[in-house]
């Protein structure tokens, strides 16, 4: 086997079925689809095809209640999300797209493709292949 075909790329390990959300949804909606679909975060949904990708965490969303002193019910999802969020390609080797996360810091990736939403990538997909491979 070429070491070629052996390398794994971001859609070997992403996640297909990303949560999503309009931007004009209110911080509770966007609390419990994370709580319903036990995700730590949501994808925000573009506004036109142009538009980019946002990403809303439990980290933003509690950082924002905490420092507004907010209603989860007054605050939109677009005044706390992460736009535009970093988006790589599925055929991305996964070594490039973890060295992406550790070096800026962040946890999780939108992927997507002709800019539209193809998967999400989080460190805890990369540590679960990790672990994964170290036990076969």
């Amino acid at each position: 086997m070429s070491n070629e075909k052996s390398r794994m790329t971001v859609a070997d390990l992403m996640v297909k079925d990303v949560i999503t959300i309009s931007p004009m949804a209110k911080l509770r909606e966007a609390m419990e689809l994370m709580r319903d679909h036990k995700v730590k975060s949501v994808v925000v949904e573009k506004q036109s095809p142009n538009d980019a990708y946002g990403i809303v965490t439990y980290t933003m969303l509690l950082r924002t209640i905490v420092h507004e002193e907010g209603d989860v019910d007054l605050i939109n999802v677009y005044d706390v999300a992460r736009k535009p969020a970093l988006a790589v390609p599925g055929q991305l080797e996964i070594r490039h797209a973890t060295a992406m996360m550790l070096q800026l810091d962040i946890k999780r990736l939108i992927v997507t493709s002709d800019n539209e939403l193809q998967g999400i990538l989080t460190m805890n997909d990369i540590i679960g292949a990790i672990l994964e491979k170290m036990d076969t």
